[in-house]
């Protein structure tokens, strides 16, 4: 009595879910190139965990709360892991409309992925668009890290201020030594005939007793 339901029930399987079916989805999968060594062998376990991630995926649509994982049928598996699949409304014998599928698909895209360590590009659904990863929260707030920036900038800013004006100074005081070397030369005294003599000044007007006439020296003005 079983012999004749199984070859209905897989009768109906195949009507409904065969390549280029109303709403019918292909699957590649790409597990060498994405795990190498550590790849996994597809087998059946594997189908039962993929007929389990999308039927959990069209649970969360709105009114298919009731998907069961025997609602959701594969057929036309390869070696090279593709296959396609289908999801069954048993009430009514039919498939659900593939723009539910599809969305269910794309919400829970990164769910499904990581059941199989595998990413959009090595578990590709054709004919469902890849969506984009949520987009991950900072780990430190956006204004922490604008506010480092600008502090950076305004402590280099000044630095450089304070360089430039120890440079300046440098400029306007001039090369070191060469007040104390003219102190020096004014205070030299010049020994000529082993009499010390004074040096000139033209400044003070200074008189170089060396060349003054002996009534010059004793006769006073």
């Amino acid at each position: 009595m079983l012999w004749p339901l199984f070859f209905l029930v897989t009768a109906i399987h195949a009507e409904l879910c065969h390549p280029d079916a109303e709403n019918a989805f292909k699957v590649r999968l790409s597990i060498r190139s994405a795990l190498g060594d550590k790849a996994y062998v597809w087998d059946t376990d594997e189908e039962y965990l993929f007929r389990a991630m999308v039927a959990f995926s069209m649970r969360k649509v709105p009114n298919r709360e009731t998907t069961e994982i025997s609602h959701v049928l594969l057929c036309n598996v390869t070696q090279r892991v593709s296959f396609w699949f289908v999801v069954t409304d048993p009430s009514k014998n039919r498939t659900l409309p593939a723009a539910e599928v599809q969305s269910a698909i794309r919400m829970n895209r990164n769910r499904i992925n990581s059941a199989f360590f595998l990413d959009d590009h090595t578990l590709e659904f054709l004919k469902i668009p890849s969506t984009l990863a949520p987009p991950t929260d900072p780990s430190v707030p956006v204004w922490i890290i604008v506010f480092g920036v600008i502090f950076c900038i305004v402590i280099v800013a000044i630095a450089l201020l304070v360089l430039s004006g120890i440079r300046r100074q440098r400029k306007n005081k001039g090369p070191p030594g060469v007040d104390d070397a003219e102190d020096k030369c004014e205070n030299i005294i010049t020994i000529e005939n082993g009499i010390p003599c004074d040096p000139l000044d033209t400044k003070e007007g200074h008189i170089n007793d060396g060349f003054s006439t002996e009534d010059e020296r004793l006769t006073p003005l």
